[in-house]
């Protein structure tokens, strides 16, 4: 693979999905701000850039897993069956535990560390947002990509969405996506980049790794929606009202 700095994060994670640790690692956004180019990514996050350009390059000598190939070029009926089993089964499982954890930590240690009312408070609408943002992929948006993708593939009549184009929920999804993205960046910028102080508890430290983990999961999954999933959607959309 030929290293450019001009390519887009995006285009990176998708070519080579074994680059998204490092750019996890490193704090470069690739699923909300992705279309940025490498070279800006890196400016936007104070990082050297050649630096990145060699951890990359070294992230790129194994070989991509053949599943995560096959995700990023099955079906979309495939990618969206993976989104759901694997991201949106992971969140409706732990923003409720980690709800009632971050309750727990702020009622024992809020009181020295009045970080946590902001954590607390971060993380319980942005669980109450996804929770919503799950419901309307899960009803609307994915089954209308379903049934089109059919209809393509059988080479029947695409019926008209009802919200005029793909590209208006769309919008939408990404938007709250969005917002999801300053929420996590709120959630780092109060933990000290999910860094205990030296008096938490077993409790404190398992929040902030709870959080660590709901971070790179979300990260992951709104990588495949915004960078994968959508666009495709998209030129499905265009290709058939050509």
């Amino acid at each position: 693979m030929t290293l450019t700095t001009t390519k887009t994060v995006r285009e990176y994670a998708i070519e080579t999905p074994q680059t998204i640790p490092v750019f996890e690692k490193l704090g470069i956004d690739f699923c909300c701000g992705g279309n940025r180019p490498l070279d800006e990514a890196c400016a936007a996050a104070k990082l050297n850039l050649d630096q990145v350009l060699a951890q990359i390059e070294a992230a790129t000598v194994t070989p991509a897993r053949l599943a995560e190939k096959e995700l990023l070029s099955g079906s979309l009926s495939e990618l969206i069956a993976h989104i759901v089993r694997t991201h949106h089964v992971f969140l409706r499982t732990r923003i409720p535990e980690i709800g009632k954890l971050t309750d727990k930590v702020y009622e024992k240690h809020g009181a020295n560390h009045p970080e946590l009312g902001q954590v607390r408070a971060v993380f319980h609408a942005l669980g109450e947002e996804l929770m919503t943002h799950l419901l309307k992929e899960e009803n609307i948006l994915f089954p209308f990509i379903e049934r089109t993708e059919d209809s393509v593939v059988a080479h029947e009549p695409v019926l008209p969405p009802p919200f005029g184009t793909v590209a208006n929920p769309v919008r939408m999804m990404e938007r709250e996506h969005d917002n999801a993205g300053i929420a996590l960046r709120s959630l780092r910028g109060n933990t000290n980049n999910f860094t205990p102080p030296a008096d938490a508890c077993t409790s404190f430290q398992a929040l902030y790794t709870a959080l660590a983990d709901f971070e790179k999961d979300l990260h992951q999954h709104i990588h495949l929606e915004n960078n994968v999933l959508f666009p495709r959607a998209m030129q499905m959309e265009k290709s058939v009202a050509r």
